[in-house]
């Protein structure tokens, strides 16, 4: 069973910076995307960056020029600096991996982390 665990998530205040982290552990070949997908109270989940394996990076526009994606493909680890964070930036912040290719699958499956939360405040 493949699992992602995400961390590095807490209260900063505005201007402030995070970085998060995502682990995922089990039984794993490789994995074609990671990324990052949040989720703000009464709002529904949004796109915030995702990473290829070829190393092509995504962001959505709210974030570009302070978000930061990066990927280690050899620890199945998955980044995000987060710079200049704005209160608008609260949210859960979800770890996806799409594609996660397991020893014997005909197919890659998609996977989610449980969630961090990040509360930018002052």
């Amino acid at each position: 069973q493949v699992q992602l665990e995400e961390s590095g998530g807490g209260l900063v205040q505005p201007g402030g910076s995070l970085r998060l982290s995502c682990v995922g552990s089990g039984s794993i070949v490789s994995i074609n995307v990671m990324g990052w997908y949040r989720q703000a109270p009464g709002k529904e989940r949004e796109l915030v960056a995702t990473f290829t394996r070829g190393g092509n990076s995504n962001y959505a526009d709210s974030v570009k020029g302070r978000f930061t994606i990066s990927r280690d493909n050899a620890k199945n680890t998955v980044y995000l600096q987060m710079n200049s964070l704005k209160p608008d930036d609260t949210a859960v912040y979800y770890c996806y991996a799409h594609g996660v290719w397991e020893p014997g699958a005909y197919y890659g499956l998609d996977y989610w982390g449980k969630g961090t939360l990040v509360t930018v405040s002052s």
